[in-house]
């Protein structure tokens, strides 16, 4: 079964796809403030509801979205359809990491898919190439260290010693890149069981209702992810989404 139709059936009941909640996504949203006729881009949109409820909350500011999952980009159309927002809405099948754009944008996002561009440090130069000059705002989600791994830890995530910091070398690595930090949301351990339950429930729930070999394909990634999660990450690694503007200075 393909990694990304596992991963929309796992997030059918938690589309922000991050340990966040909706409250915490829309204050992030308002903090923002985004100017009128605003510019809003999502690296790695997913199913697009970053996108949608920016659009909601600033009636006149368009946005794009771009991913390479064409399952998540259909579910997001259909959303932006049911909500009377397809005209604000520009969505594109492909690799976040080689999206071009003519003009720059107010706002951009990439929450929890940094991995596209290689880590954190690599996502902060392609976000900064999007973003309008002195005004542009960038909202990062990124994992961190709440407490030191494991040897053993790293060896199951497939992660290097080095591949996440603790919180404050998190934000220094960030403002180091030339950004200043000027709202975060970091991660409850609620918000994280939320989530995981979720992205494990939803997707045992879907392979029970479809036996057969996709079934048994997604079963079997549920109780893997959540095996990982209950003996491995919880508690271990965090997650905080950071609301940046660009200051011009690189350390």
């Amino acid at each position: 079964m393909e990694r990304d139709l596992i991963s929309l059936h796992a997030h059918a009941d938690h589309p922000i796809s991050a340990p966040i909640t909706e409250d915490g996504l829309d204050r992030l949203l308002q903090r923002a403030k985004l100017p009128a006729r605003a510019r809003v881009l999502d690296l790695g949109c997913g199913e697009a509801v970053w996108l949608t409820r920016a659009l909601a909350r600033y009636p006149d500011a368009t946005a794009d979205g771009v991913d390479i999952s064409k399952a998540a980009l259909d579910v997001a159309a259909e959303r932006a359809g049911r909500l009377g927002l397809s005209d604000r809405l520009r969505l594109h099948h492909a690799p976040a990491a080689g999206f071009t754009a003519a003009e720059p944008y107010d706002l951009v996002l990439c929450v929890g898919a940094t991995h596209a561009f290689g880590g954190l440090g690599p996502t902060l130069g392609a976000v900064r190439e999007h973003l309008r000059p002195s005004s542009g705002l960038a909202l990062v989600g990124e994992g961190f260290w709440e407490r030191t791994p494991s040897p053993e830890l790293l060896t199951r995530l497939g992660a290097e010693p080095g591949e996440y910091a603790d919180l404050a070398e998190t934000v220094a690595r960030v403002e180091s890149a030339g950004y200043a930090t000027v709202h975060a949301h970091t991660s409850t351990l609620a918000e994280w069981d939320e989530y995981e339950w979720s992205w494990t429930g939803s997707l045992t729930r879907w392979a029970l209702d479809h036996p057969g070999p996709d079934g048994d394909a997604a079963l079997a990634a549920a109780r893997e992810h959540r095996d990982l999660w209950l003996t491995g990450y919880r508690g271990v690694l965090g997650f905080v989404t950071l609301l940046l503007r660009g200051t011009g200075a690189h350390g």
